[in-house]
């Protein structure tokens, strides 16, 4: 059995770990491969409601594995707390497995983030502050820690770190004006990372090609979404990884002949965290009102979401950089009660019409959303469990949808629980 990638098709918080959820009870493994504590994945089954940060979506499945790529930035102490509310709360955390490729988050990387944020000013980019762009900027500069470190403290980890930290409590104290950090101190902790994390650390890549000789079907869970990646996102307010398919293959060791499915996840309307353009932001009542409706609040952050109406340039060209196999659409069940509703289908600069989502983030600060308007529906779509239960507005608004990205749908999404699903298209045989 081939690999399925889950990849998000917004700006992130578009329902991933929900579906991967949904989804995970018909793989082996459920595999992180980029990003790190940064993005935030809501579950709720029949444990409860859990919020994840660093393990896979799919650990809460007892035939699933989860695992760590070598493309995660991980932060050890987030790892090791939600190990401890999944293990408290009878899910078996020993199929867990971390990459000793995969880099470490270390404490200077979370202090620079927010040194580095605050002397931005009035450019900060609204990072999470959780040093995960410090960490993918040691990675490529080649002076980063990594997990596999941990086994051999003394040899590789103790010799790299001391040179590395001399090197960032300069920019610390010389630069920002902070307080250096201990070398005592963070090697401390880090001996304390490896006690506890030592019996989870394995060669990854090899466990990924071994399931897949073995005929087994993987789920390759992405982190935030299209719009943000590094290469293909709105530019310079993107994260430090690819969320985008390619980022499943860099960052897991996995060639692309692996994947068989790329199924991409949109909420029925656009949501945003952090600065950067979005043209269909709404900025009125109705926005508001959505927001305090859906409880458009980052798991991470805690910051209120920027919300709008969905957009189908941008759908479309996450669409054509992932090769999207199939859509998802969740939170159908959050536009119930609306009287309309907007979809974006093209944008206006200075009385032009643009039809694709520009490179050029001044050009896409500037661009007037064109609005088609649909008829909304009050029979609520809460909970329904296939299409003849749907108002026949809210099965036309998923339908318009559908046309104007181009991909077919295979699940629409109708509330936060596993159940509360459409399968409208089986995705994994």
């Amino acid at each position: 059995m081939p690999a399925y990638a889950v990849i998000g098709g917004q700006w992130g918080d578009e329902g991933k770990g929900k579906i991967i959820d949904y989804l995970a009870g018909n793989v082996a493994a459920v595999i992180r491969y980029g990003g790190g504590a940064n993005a935030g994945h809501t579950v709720v089954n029949d444990k409860g409601k859990f919020q994840l940060h660093m393990v896979p979506s799919g650990i809460c499945w007892p035939g699933a594995c989860g695992i760590i790529g070598n493309g995660v930035v991980v932060d050890a102490d987030i790892l090791m707390g939600e190990l401890a509310e999944l293990t408290s709360r009878g899910i078996d955390t020993s199929r867990l497995y971390v990459s000793e490729r995969a880099h470490l988050i270390m404490p200077y990387h979370a202090l620079l983030d927010r040194l580095e944020e605050e002397a931005r000013g009035d450019a900060a980019i609204g990072t999470t502050g959780r040093g995960v762009g410090p960490a993918y900027l040691d990675k490529t500069g080649r002076m980063g820690i990594r997990v596999g470190d941990l086994l051999d403290i003394e040899g590789t980890l103790a010799p790299q770190l001391e040179q590395t930290l001399a090197f960032k409590n300069q920019v610390i104290t010389k630069i920002y004006g902070g307080e250096a950090l201990s070398l005592t101190e963070i090697m401390a902790q880090c001996t304390a990372w490896a006690d506890q994390l030592r019996p989870y650390i394995r060669p990854t890549e090899q466990i990924i090609q071994d399931l897949l000789a073995d005929d087994k079907a993987i789920l390759l869970e992405g982190a935030q979404g299209t719009l943000l990646d590094i290469d293909h996102g709105s530019y310079p307010y993107v994260t430090s990884s690819s969320p985008s398919v390619g980022g499943a293959c860099v960052g897991l060791g996995l060639n692309p002949q692996a994947i068989a499915g790329v199924l991409g996840v949109f909420k029925a309307y656009s949501t945003r965290v952090g600065e950067g353009p979005m043209p269909t932001e709404m900025l009125d009542q109705i926005g508001d009102d959505l927001r305090e409706k859906a409880q458009e609040y980052g798991v991470t952050t805690g910051r209120p979401r920027r919300v709008g109406w969905f957009d189908a340039i941008a759908g479309k060209y996450s669409r054509l950089v992932n090769g999207f196999t199939g859509m998802v659409v969740t939170r159908l069940d959050i536009l119930d009660g609306f009287p309309s509703v907007k979809v974006c289908v093209g944008y206006r600069v200075d009385g032009k019409d643009l039809d694709r989502f520009p490179a050029n983030t001044s050009l896409l600060a500037q661009c007037q959303p064109v609005y088609e308007e649909l008829p909304g529906w009050d029979e609520p779509t809460a909970s329904a469990t296939s299409l003849s239960q749907l108002p026949q507005n809210a099965l036309d608004y998923v339908r318009r949808i559908e046309e104007l990205v181009g991909c077919k749908v295979q699940i629409i999404s109708t509330g936060p629980s596993r159940d509360e699903t459409i399968e409208v298209e089986r995705v994994i045989p």
